[in-house]
């Protein structure tokens, strides 16, 4: 990919693409995508880059992937976006962020292509928001806005759910003006000078003053009592793997390509999980679960970043993480970068164990854009793969078989079928490959941490381990 063109190259990159129409070249809203032609009804949006001509920081990033990572944000949440654009600031308008000529070419886009909602991939004052809605007559988002989105419908534990709770409440305090515009703005009864609308706002900021002071409450509470939830992992009775990477570096591709011919399609123990989390089976035959994370976002407005840092609890848990990197990307090392001081803040604010970095697998993705997977060179910690052609997929797998049982034995034990605590004991803490039943007996074949097999057989003293 190409370095941040100058703003005025930024008219080639927006190019109508196979198969789109193109209808209005004014301002670069040039391409329409496929969902257009879908016939059922979506709630429609068009998201637009305001790009700062110079702006610091905004160098860093070409202008295309910075849109097509806004566009894949939008879709996440489950918008048809038929309209994409990058609009060149001079200025940043303090009514209402885009100039009045841009905003005026917005109009009959919004009008033609039945627009419901626009995505403003920067962030915007509640009065640009109030402002830009009312001249266009749609619904306008902001980054920030999007961003709580995406995290509110992926959180799932308690500590998640809060803190993108938090997160969207402290973000919506600001913005209750806008809730009550249509509002007649009359002398209340009682003296007040502002009259209802501006009363009802007043009682609204209380409420909201008094859960977010509730929430932090609680957050402390769940904190002190973390370390508890983390011994539920050693009840799992599968090891976890968990993905994570930024947006757009492929890992729901990798996801789909490691599950699409490994799920059990008929495995009741899965069939409740949620979507993003499959039962895959490694070369050894071991199984799996493989757990799909929210994407890294570049630019993480600050007040999102705890939200952002709850939507991770998945990694917590898991035995092995996967840092999917979209190595062709012309900013892959400072994605490296970002995503590995995220985890470093989490395992300093004990969310992660502290030797998680020894479970990391680097996996350099979309090789196939660079030669090919031989192109590359491969250490202990890295994996060359192309997740879009399955090359080095098997290496991947592998490189897990043999993390997962690097301190491992496979050990046979006879138990008396009476022996319950025994045999709980194995389930709990180990992976049993193997159980046959007797008239009084059980052979049982497990998979252990040798710390774990020591610890067995110093609570069971008369069970000892079968010859080969």
């Amino acid at each position: 990919m190409p370095s941040a063109p100058s703003c005025p190259a930024l008219r080639s990159i927006f190019q109508t693409q196979p198969g789109q129409r193109q209808r209005r070249t004014g301002n670069q809203f040039l391409a329409t995508s496929f969902s257009e032609k879908k016939k059922k009804v979506a709630t429609r949006a068009a998201v637009i880059l305001p790009w700062e001509r110079g702006a610091q920081g905004q160098d860093m990033r070409a202008a295309e992937a910075r849109l097509e990572e806004a566009v894949g944000l939008t879709a996440s949440i489950g918008l048809v976006v038929v309209r994409k654009a990058a609009l060149i600031l001079r200025t940043r308008r303090s009514a209402t962020l885009l100039g009045q000529g841009q905003i005026d070419s917005l109009k009959p886009v919004v009008e033609e292509d039945g627009i419901d909602v626009l995505v403003v991939d920067s962030k915007l004052t509640p009065a640009q928001q109030r402002n830009l809605e009312t001249s266009l007559g749609c619904k306008v988002i902001d980054r920030t806005g999007l961003i709580l989105d995406i995290f509110g419908a992926r959180a799932a534990t308690k500590e998640g759910t809060l803190q993108v709770e938090l997160a969207h409440l402290e973000y919506q305090k600001s913005r209750l003006v806008r809730l009550w515009t249509h509002l007649e703005r009359q002398r209340g009864g009682f003296g007040f000078l502002g009259g209802p609308g501006e009363t009802q706002i007043e009682a609204d900021r209380r409420m909201i003053s008094e859960r977010i002071v509730r929430l932090k409450k609680d957050l402390e509470q769940v904190r002190r009592t973390r370390g508890l939830h983390r011994q539920a992992r050693k009840r799992v009775p599968f090891p976890v793997v968990a993905l994570v990477g930024y947006t757009n570096a492929g890992k729901s591709t990798l996801f789909n390509a490691l599950t699409g011919a490994t799920v059990y399609a008929k495995d009741q123990l899965f069939a409740t999980l949620d979507p993003t989390m499959r039962a895959i089976t490694l070369p050894s035959g071991r199984r799996v679960i493989l757990s799909d994370t929210v994407g890294f976002i570049s630019d993480l407005p600050t007040e999102l970043i705890a939200a952002f840092r709850a939507t991770l609890e998945e990694v917590a848990e898991a035995d092995i993480i996967l840092h999917v990197r979209d190595i062709a990307h012309p900013d892959s090392a400072a994605q490296k970068k970002d995503v590995l001081g995220v985890l470093e803040s989490m395992a300093r604010d004990d969310m992660l164990e502290p030797d998680w970095a020894g479970r990391v697998v680097e996996v350099l993705n979309k090789v196939d854009l660079l030669g090919g997977a031989r192109t590359l060179p491969q250490t202990e910690e890295t994996v060359a793969i192309s997740a879009m052609t399955g090359d080095g997929l098997e290496v991947l797998l592998g490189r897990m078989d043999q993390l997962l049982t690097a301190n491992m034995e496979v050990v046979r034990y006879r138990l008396p079928l009476s022996d319950g605590a025994a045999s709980s004991w194995l389930y709990q803490h180990g992976e049993v490959l193997q159980r046959d039943d007797k008239e009084e007996q059980m052979d049982i074949t497990v998979r252990l941490l040798a710390e774990d097999r020591a610890r067995f057989e110093r609570l069971f003293t008369d069970i000892t381990p079968l010859l080969a």
